[in-house]
């Protein structure tokens, strides 16, 4: 916008300056030429007593005592012939002169000025050559002047052009930085309304819009909270029940389940309950974060007897995102291969620097596969609800990657997220 605010004001002082420009040069140049016209004109009429009253060899004197005669300018042509002054040809300008008219006539390098002096004696033609410096005298430095005068015109409309554009810019880029920091999970920021009436609507509507976002976000985290509060009526109920089972085994295995149970509600309600801007944007070791939960995940495959993979490249991978996300993001995915393919499936989990220095990271496994074009949220066409998958992408795009699913060497579904690293 401040760009343009700029190219247009330059064009219209452009066009402004050059339009008056150009008629006051010419009117500069025309003035110019007829001053000295005038002057020639002048030391002709001056010559007109002298040539009336004085004798033929007291005309010389007449003639040295103009401005022109004295710049050796001005020729006198006498009835009998004889010229007092610069030699001039008799050509037809002279001959027209001695006829009775006075005229001016251009030549190259100047204009001669002919005057027709009538006497008793008979007709005398006084002849005045202006040269082109006198024709052209001062208008230079009048052009110059202008030129100069019209150039300080346009910069100072490009100034105030500036000024105005920075003017409403100013309150744009504030309301795109408050913007972007809402984006990051900042949600006190506001902007001051400012500028012109409708970027001080926007900037208005944006203060509305982080308000009423900050209020559905809290609302929504409360709710998460209060439901998963009220599971633990029924778990403690649960553990109560655990505890009258006869059979030892399995009195101990449902006490676990109710054990993980409650530390999984415990987590929800402390993640519903953590300020909404932690861990938001990271960075986070990718590779620490792959290691650690394929070591966790490995001591699984081993108890089902799945085959086992990881090509881990050491590191670092720091990726905008943090290490909880990631964590849940990994784990979403190894779940579902756990859950949604026989217990005979291979297993493989890589992470590798790609081309373009973004991380890429690959679960690959030997199951029935999955069908890129149905999947969404709430189905994966495998049997599943699909939200693993939406957790892996929104985690990925989050921190400015992707996922994507594809056929694995191993014959089943690979899964990949790629991450750009943060500097």
């Amino acid at each position: 916008m401040r760009r343009r605010l700029i190219v247009v004001a330059l064009a219209i002082s452009l066009m402004v300056t050059i339009a008056f420009l150009v008629p006051l040069i010419v009117l500069v140049q025309t003035v110019a030429r007829d001053r000295a016209i005038s002057d020639a004109e002048r030391d002709a009429a001056a010559m007109t007593p002298a040539i009336a009253v004085a004798p033929e060899d007291q005309i010389a004197v007449a003639v040295v005592g103009t401005a022109a005669g004295r710049d050796n300018r001005l020729t006198v042509v006498l009835p009998s012939g004889r010229q007092v002054g610069p030699a001039i040809p008799r050509d037809d300008d002279l001959a027209l002169a001695e006829g009775g008219t006075s005229f001016s006539a251009s030549h190259p390098g100047g204009t001669a000025v002919f005057t027709a002096v009538s006497t008793p004696a008979g007709r005398n033609v006084v002849r005045v050559w202006v040269p082109d410096a006198l024709l052209h005298k001062g208008v230079t430095k009048a052009t110059i002047t202008l030129v100069g005068l019209g150039a300080l015109l346009v910069l100072g409309a490009v100034l105030v052009s500036d000024r105005l554009g920075a003017s409403m810019v100013r309150p744009v880029r504030s309301l795109s930085a408050a913007a972007s920091r809402l984006g990051d999970g900042d949600l006190t920021q506001r902007v001051v309304p400012d500028g012109p009436k409708e970027v001080a609507a926007v900037g208005q509507a944006f203060n509305v819009l982080a308000d009423r976002v900050g209020v559905l976000l809290a609302s929504e985290r409360e709710l998460v909270a209060d439901l998963s509060h009220g599971l633990r009526t029924p778990l403690t109920v649960l553990r109560f029940e655990a505890d009258a089972i006869p059979d030892a085994d399995t009195r101990d295995r449902v006490r676990s389940a109710v054990v993980d149970l409650e530390d999984a509600v415990t987590g929800l309600i402390a993640e519903a309950r953590r300020p909404i801007t932690d861990d938001v944007g990271g960075p986070s070791d990718l590779a620490v974060i792959a290691r650690d939960r394929a070591r966790f995940w490995s001591a699984l495959a081993d108890d089902q007897g799945r085959a086992w993979t990881s090509d881990l490249d050491a590191g670092p991978f720091p990726v905008p995102a943090s290490a909880r996300e990631l964590e849940a993001a990994l784990d979403a995915l190894l779940g579902n291969v756990f859950e949604h393919t026989p217990d005979e499936a291979a297993v493989g989990v890589t992470l590798h620097r790609v081309d373009g220095g973004d991380a890429e990271l690959c679960v690959d496994d030997a199951g029935p596969g999955l069908d890129p074009g149905r999947i969404r949220r709430g189905r994966s066409g495998g049997g599943s609800s699909g939200l693993g998958l939406d957790i892996a992408r929104r985690t990925a795009e989050a921190a400015g990657g992707s996922l994507a699913v594809d056929r694995s060497p191993l014959g089943g579904a690979r899964v990949v997220l790629t991450f750009p690293l943060a500097t």
